[in-house]
């Protein structure tokens, strides 16, 4: 029986293991998806579960206040062992993240955590600056979904330039991190400080 990359490529997504075990697996069960599946964990070789879905309930609470002790901020970052929470790689990303949020104010961590009515409300003044300033009604949400992809590089926190090297952004920076420490990694929650504000304000 021929086995497919597609095959392959789905079985790997599904388990996490190598292509060669997934394609061994495929042909040990006549390309039967869970079946395969079940090869792979009776031999041992599938992780539970892929590495999104994986508990990231270890970590650190990081706190960062700066010179002067006017802001300052909390921020808690998970990851999935004790282990690599203690390493200095672990440790500076978080410190990073602390100081990117102290200097660049995000008001989210990430864009999906943005309410739908505010993302509508911020599309709206947009489209009526366009209109006011005379562009045409038939560009006028295609100008308006171009200003939302700024405001979401402004107020979240995964989409901000990193403070201490602009070209990357601080989800790429997560992303590098995860691949080079082979967990899961997530900003979790944060508060940032700012002496004399309310919470109104």
């Amino acid at each position: 029986m021929e086995i497919t990359a597609e095959q392959v490529r789905s079985l790997r997504e599904k388990t996490g293991v190598g292509l060669m075990d997934c394609k061994e697996a495929l042909k040990a069960t006549g390309a039967n998806m869970d079946k395969a599946v079940d090869y792979l964990r009776e031999k041992g070789l599938a992780k539970l579960a892929k590495r999104s879905a994986r508990a990231a309930s270890e970590g650190l609470v990081y706190s960062y206040i700066h010179t002067g002790g006017k802001v300052g901020t909390m921020v808690e970052v998970n990851c999935e062992t004790d282990f690599v929470a203690k390493t200095d790689d672990f440790q500076a990303f978080a410190k990073d993240v602390a100081m990117q949020i102290t200097a660049a104010n995000p008001t989210y961590i990430a864009r999906e955590d943005i309410p739908d009515e505010v993302k509508e409300k911020e599309k709206e003044i947009y489209r009526n600056q366009a209109r006011e300033s005379g562009k045409p009604e038939k560009i006028l949400d295609k100008i308006a979904e171009g200003k939302l992809e700024k405001y979401f590089q402004e107020v979240c926190l995964l989409e901000q330039p990193f403070i201490k090297d602009p070209d990357v952004t601080i989800k790429k920076l997560l992303e590098g991190l995860v691949t080079k420490l082979g967990e899961k990694i997530l900003v979790r929650r944060f508060t940032r400080f700012q002496l004399g504000e309310t919470s109104e304000s």
